[in-house]
C-alpha cells in the first residue's frame, strides 16, 4: 500500500484546525456565561457600528449569553461536518462572520491600540483570529473543489 504523505499532512493539518477551532469556540464560548467575559466584551460590542444596539436591547449578560451561545452552535456545526460534509460551508460561513466581527474590533474600540516602546501593539489575543478566519474560508471553499 502506498501513501500519500501530502494528503495525510494536509489532513493532520485540517483535523488540528478542526479541532482547535471546537476547542477554542467552546472555551471562549462557555465563558460568555460569566459575568466576568460579559464586562469585559462589552466595550468591544458596545462600541462596534453592528452591534452597539443591542445593549439598548438587552442586558449586559444577555448579550455576552448570545454572543456564547452562538460560539458554542458554531462549534457544534464544526463537529457535526465529521460526519456531514455538507455542512461545512455553513460552519465555514459561521467561523467567517465570528472573527471577521472579532477582528473588525481592532479598528472599532478606542484605546484598543497603544504604543510601547515605539511599536503599536493591542490585545494579541484578537490576532489569533487572522487564523480561525482562514480555516473558515477554506471550509466555505472546500465544497467548490
Amino acid at each position: 500500500m502506498k501513501l500519500n504523505r501530502t494528503k495525510d499532512y494536509s489532513q493532520a493539518g485540517y483535523y488540528i484546525s478542526l479541532f482547535g477551532s471546537v476547542v477554542i469556540l467552546l472555551w471562549i464560548g462557555i465563558f460568555k456565561f460569566t459575568a466576568t467575559e460579559a464586562n469585559a466584551i462589552k466595550p468591544l460590542i458596545e462600541n462596534h457600528p453592528l452591534s452597539f444596539w443591542m445593549y439598548n436591547v438587552f442586558s449586559v449578560q444577555t448579550v455576552s449569553n448570545i454572543v456564547g451561545t452562538t460560539e458554542l452552535f458554531v462549534a457544534a456545526l464544526l463537529l457535526l461536518t465529521l460526519k456531514f460534509n455538507k455542512l461545512k460551508a455553513f460552519a465555514g460561513i459561521g467561523l467567517c462572520i465570528i472573527f471577521l466581527m472579532t477582528l473588525s474590533y481592532l479598528f472599532t474600540t478606542p484605546g484598543i491600540w497603544r504604543v510601547v516602546d515605539g511599536v503599536p501593539i493591542t490585545d494579541f489575543f484578537i490576532l489569533k483570529d487572522i487564523m480561525y478566519l482562514g480555516f473558515g474560508v477554506t471550509l466555505v471553499l472546500s465544497l467548490k473543489k
